[in-house]
């Protein structure tokens, strides 16, 4: 079976975001007054095989947890969609 994955990395709440920080400064300047709590964060889309949804989802995880975020400093999620072979 072949899945599309859209994983979303954002850091934790409890760690500092200086990108998100220097963000809602400068939306400020701009005039966004009403801009509050600017967090950035990383999106990712893969294509993947698996036999089945489950193993899909088993296989993101380790992905995630082992590379593409670092779980110390950042929170995962994912979407996972069956895709239909033509």
């Amino acid at each position: 079976m072949q899945f599309q994955a859209k994983i979303y990395v954002t850091l934790r709440p409890s760690v500092l975001d200086p990108a998100g920080v220097a963000i809602q400064s400068g939306l400020k300047q701009l005039g966004y007054e009403m801009v509050d709590g600017v967090r950035i964060g990383k999106y990712i889309e893969l294509n993947l095989r698996a036999e089945n949804e489950t193993s899909a989802k088993e296989q993101l995880d380790r992905m995630c947890d082992r590379f593409l975020a670092n779980p110390v400093i950042e929170n995962y999620r994912f979407e996972l969609q069956e895709l239909a072979i033509a």
